[in-house]
């Protein structure tokens, strides 16, 4: 058992912080005295990803956390961009602007309720996916969470986004502009309606985006690893260093 927690913590160190192998026998040998189990070094993965998705969350549901994040802005449906020229042309441009504030500020406010499903989802993780993640590539977790979550969260999601569309008016935007558009004579293709599949969609990739980047922060930022645990996993690292 202790060969096998004394490989665990190697693995870890080296996966995200790219050891070279003479770092990680160094590691070895500080590490034996450490007394670190491996549920200890999973709880404390679990402690780090819970505070990577809680930020993302936060970020997300913050005014503007989507609206002014280029990253994952969401812009308007695709028919509705094919057409989008056309629309400020006649007049509807204020009217586009608004759609696209509205459906980000729909997303901004549905945003929290991801967060207790991924928190649920990573305190399910197992020792073996623990160690796949930290094996994995820099989104592994985001992945795992993709995985486990993303059923869930559209199931979730797709009330509340639709409460924060109606609540910002951009149901009632988004209609009134495709309504108009759709009723022109010229107009011999038109445009669906409905923005909750859409938005819903969008404000869940946005989400992992913002995750995945949280999980690459932890893995490469000292800074950011808060939990106590894995600050004792790295600081045995630094020290076999010295």
């Amino acid at each position: 058992m202790r060969f096998l927690s004394k490989t665990f913590f190697a693995l870890l160190v080296f996966s995200m912080v790219s050891c070279t192998a003479a770092e990680v026998n160094k590691f070895l040998a500080a590490a034996s005295e450490s007394s670190l189990t491996e549920s200890e070094v999973g709880n404390g993965l679990k402690e780090a990803l819970i505070k990577g998705v809680t930020e993302g969350a936060d970020l997300a549901s913050s005014t503007d956390g989507f609206l002014k994040n280029d990253l994952i802005k969401i812009a308007l449906p695709e028919d509705v961009q094919r057409v989008e020229s056309t629309l400020r042309k006649i007049g509807l441009g204020s009217q586009v602007d608004q759609v696209i504030t509205t459906i980000n500020r729909g997303a901004e406010n549905a945003a929290q309720e991801a967060k207790p499903i991924f928190i649920a989802a990573i305190k399910k993780m197992t020792i073996t996916d623990a160690w796949n993640i930290l094996k994995g590539e820099d989104d592994a977790a985001t992945q795992y969470l993709q995985r486990t979550t993303t059923e869930e969260l559209t199931t979730l999601f797709q009330p509340h986004v639709q409460e924060s569309l109606d609540q910002v008016g951009a149901t009632r935007y988004y209609g009134d502009l495709v309504n108009k558009y759709n009723s022109f004579p010229t107009t011999s293709r038109k445009l669906d309606p409905d923005l909750n599949a859409y938005v819903t969609q969008m404000a869940i990739q946005g989400l992992f985006k913002l995750v995945a980047q949280e999980e690459k922060a932890i893995r490469e930022n000292p800074a950011e690893r808060t939990s106590a645990l894995l600050k004792r996993v790295f600081s045995a690292q630094d020290s076999s260093a010295e």
